[in-house]
């Protein structure tokens, strides 16, 4: 029984390192249902992994933010003047 019960929680709860990995991989693609009760299962119990969630999160969104072509930081113009000096020093 104590056997049964032993691999019983080794199914349901992962490593730190396992769970990094549903992490990442959620931020890519779909986890399955297992995974999803693993992933929250672990979160629930272990602070750093739950922080490394958070962390995770906020750097996708930062990042997500930097390479999204509609934020301000991307509609700075060049005067022509500037232009042209690039264009001339690219051609020399």
């Amino acid at each position: 029984m104590k056997k049964i019960l032993q691999k019983i929680m080794n199914k349901l709860i992962n490593s730190c390192k396992k769970t990094t990995e549903l992490i990442d991989k959620e931020a890519i693609s779909k986890l399955s249902l297992t995974e999803k009760a693993q992933l929250q299962l672990h979160k629930s119990m272990c602070n750093t992994c739950n922080a490394y969630a958070h962390r995770s999160k906020f750097l996708d969104n930062a990042i997500g933010k930097l390479f999204n072509h509609n934020t301000p930081h991307n509609k700075a113009k060049l005067s022509d003047d500037s232009k042209s000096k690039i264009l001339e020093k690219l051609k020399k």
